[in-house]
C-alpha cells in the first residue's frame, strides 16, 4: 500500500507531467498556427528548441542508463570474484 507521501509525491509527478505535456503540445502543434506578432509567443521558446530539447533529454536519458547497466555489470563481476 502507497503511503499519503507517496500518493502526494505521484499526484505531484502527474501534475508536472500535465503541464509539460499541454506546454509542449501547444507550443508544437498550435503555436505555429497563430500570427507571430501574437503576444502568446512570448511565453515559448524558438521552434528550434521544440526539437532539440527532447533529443537532448533523450541522450541523456540513454547515457545514464548505460552508465547505469555498465556500473551494475562491474559490480556484479567484484562480487562473482570475491566468491571464488
Amino acid at each position: 500500500m502507497a503511503t499519503g507521501t507517496d500518493q502526494v509525491v505521484g499526484l505531484g509527478l502527474v501534475a508536472v507531467s500535465l503541464i509539460i505535456f499541454t506546454y509542449y503540445t501547444v507550443w508544437v502543434i498550435l503555436l505555429p498556427f497563430i500570427d507571430s506578432q501574437h503576444v502568446i509567443h512570448k511565453y515559448f521558446l524558438p521552434q528550434a528548441y521544440a526539437v532539440a530539447i527532447p533529443l537532448a533529454a533523450g541522450l541523456l536519458l540513454l547515457l545514464f542508463v548505460g552508465v547505469f547497466i555498465t556500473y551494475m555489470m562491474l559490480k556484479n563481476q567484484k562480487v562473482t570474484k570475491k566468491a571464488q
